[in-house]
């Protein structure tokens, strides 16, 4: 359970209407788009960052894996016995 709806309740169209219209008396209407774009830049690093770190851990799991599959496996041979007819 989030304590956000708890304490804010949930928003509503008049609720998010009156946060944009404070953001925008702010900001004004030049800044808000640089501000969305550096947004947009953050979210896109960070999106990328995190494959990034994701990939740096499957990559060695992927490579084991691929060792164990590919490991050839050890033939076992029978002993073999002198052969008694021999003279040896």
């Amino acid at each position: 359970m989030t304590i956000f709806p708890l304490i804010f309740g949930s928003l509503g169209a008049p609720e998010i209407l009156l946060i944009f219209l404070l953001v925008l008396i702010l900001f004004g209407a030049r800044r808000i788009p640089e501000i969305a774009q550096g947004l947009g830049k953050g979210i896109r690093e960070f999106k990328k960052s995190m494959s990034e770190v994701k990939e740096e851990i499957e990559r060695p799991a992927q490579e084991i894996e691929k060792s164990i599959k590919e490991e050839p496996k050890a033939e076992v041979k029978p002993e073999s016995k002198p052969d008694e007819n021999k003279n040896g």
